[in-house]
C-alpha cells in the first residue's frame, strides 16, 4: 500500500544549514540535516506550507523512526497523508545529521534539547518556508523535543502529542543515562573523547545495558527464553558496537540536563499525552500522569502493551480517541 510505512518508507534526503548557533554561543557552518517527508504539502497565498506536522524520534533512532506512527498514518486513519504533510528528520547529534562523529569529533559543542529543537525550527523555515505547524509528535527522547518545542514556540503549532516520554530526566532514567556514559567514558580507549579508533566494546556494553529496559518485565519473563534473551542482547550489542562513542555521550548529556517542570505552564495548545502502562523507562504514574496534571487542556491515554516502551503499535486499539483529538486539525 502507498502509505504502508513499514514496507514503503520514502527515501532519506539531505539539506545543509549554512550556519547554526548553539545555546552556549558556539556557531558551526555547513551542518547536514537528514530528513524524509510523507504526504502532500498545501500552501497559502504566501507560498507557506500550512498542513505540516513534525515527528521527533527517540534517542537511538533517525528519520525512519516515523514508522513508529504507522498504526495511525494512512487513508481513513487519524493522520491521512492526503491532507497532512509529515516531516521526520534525524535529530541534531544523530549520525546522519550533524553530530560529533561527522563534525568536529570531540570538539563538537555539547548540545541541549533546546538546541535540538532550534535545529529543527531553523531547518523547516529555511527548507520549507514553514512558520506555523499543525502540530508536533515525539516518542521517548523525541517527546522531550516535542514538549520543548511547545514551550519555546507556543504560538507556532495547533496541537502537541508526546508519547512514552516525560517532562524531565530524573530517578532511574537519570541513573541509566549516567551509567551508560560511565560504561563508555571509563573505557581505556575512550581517551576523553579524543580516540583514534572508536571503543566498540564500550558502546556494545552500553547498548546491551539499554536492552534491559526497552520491553516490559512481563515480556522478558513470559515471551522470551533465556537463550532468546542471550541472542537479542548479542544482536543489540553488535548494533551498538557500530555507534560512535561521542555521539552517545553527547546525546546522553543532553538528556541528563533536560528538565521542563517549571516551564510547562507555557504550553497552551491542546495536548494528547500517550503513555504505556508497562513502560519501564516512563511508567505512567511517574511521568505521564504528572505531566497531564501540569499541562492545561491536556488529555491522557494510557496504552496497554506487553512490549513496554516500544509498544506504540497498540495505538491502533485507541484509534477512535486519537481521531477525536486530531479531527479539528487534520481535515
Amino acid at each position: 500500500m502507498k502509505w504502508n510505512l513499514k514496507e514503503n518508507l520514502p527515501k532519506h534526503e539531505n539539506y545543509v544549514l549554512s550556519t547554526f548557533t548553539f545555546e552556549n554561543g558556539e556557531t558551526i557552518e555547513n551542518l547536514n540535516v537528514e530528513y524524509l517527508t510523507i504526504g502532500n504539502p498545501k500552501y497559502n497565498e504566501n507560498k507557506e506550507i500550512i498542513n505540516a506536522i513534525i515527528y521527533f524520534h527517540g534517542s537511538s533512532g533517525n528519520a525512519s523512526s516515523v514508522k513508529r506512527l504507522s498504526p495511525i498514518i494512512g487513508p481513513n486513519r487519524p493522520i491521512d497523508p492526503e491532507n497532512i504533510f509529515i516531516i521526520s528528520l534525524s535529530a541534531l547529534g544523530s549520525p546522519n545529521s550533524a553530530a560529533p562523529s561527522n563534525t568536529l569529533a570531540y570538539k563538537f559543542p555539547q548540545y541541549t534539547i533546546k538546541d535540538m529543537v532550534n535545529f529543527q525550527f531553523q531547518f523547516i523555515k529555511e527548507k520549507f518556508n514553514i512558520s506555523h505547524l499543525k502540530g508536533v509528535i515525539g516518542t521517548s527522547m523525541g517527546g522531550f523535543q516535542a514538549l520543548q518545542w511547545a514551550v519555546n514556540f507556543p504560538d507556532s503549532l495547533d496541537f502537541l502529542i508526546p508519547i512514552a516520554t516525560s517532562y524531565q530526566v530524573a530517578g532511574l532514567n537519570y541513573a541509566n543515562f549516567k551509567f551508560s556514559n560511565q560504561l563508555i567514558t571509563t573505557h581505556e580507549n575512550y581517551k576523553n573523547g579524543q580516540y583514534d579508533v572508536n571503543p566498540k566494546m564500550a558502546t556494545k556494553n552500553a547498548a546491551e545495558f539499554e536492552y534491559m529496559f526497552g520491553l516490559s518485565k512481563e515480556y522478558y519473563r513470559l515471551n522470551l527464553t533465556n537463550q532468546e534473551i542471550d541472542k537479542c542482547m548479542a544482536e543489540m550489542g553488535e548494533e551498538g558496537s557500530q555507534d560512535d562513542a561521542n555521539d552517545i555521550v553527547w546525546r546522553n548529556n543532553a538528556a541528563i540536563a533536560y528538565d521542563l517542570e517549571d516551564e510547562l505552564d507555557k504550553i497552551k495548545v491542546p495536548t494528547l499525552i500517550m503513555s504505556i502502562k508497562q513502560d519501564q523507562y516512563f511508567p505512567p504514574e511517574l511521568d505521564a500522569i504528572p505531566l497531564h496534571e501540569k499541562i492545561y487542556n491536556s488529555k491522557l491515554l494510557i496504552l496497554d502493551s506487553i512490549c513496554g516502551h516500544i509498544g506504540t503499535d497498540s495505538m491502533l486499539e485507541y484509534e477512535e480517541d486519537i481521531f477525536q483529538f486530531l479531527e479539528p486539525y487534520t481535515k
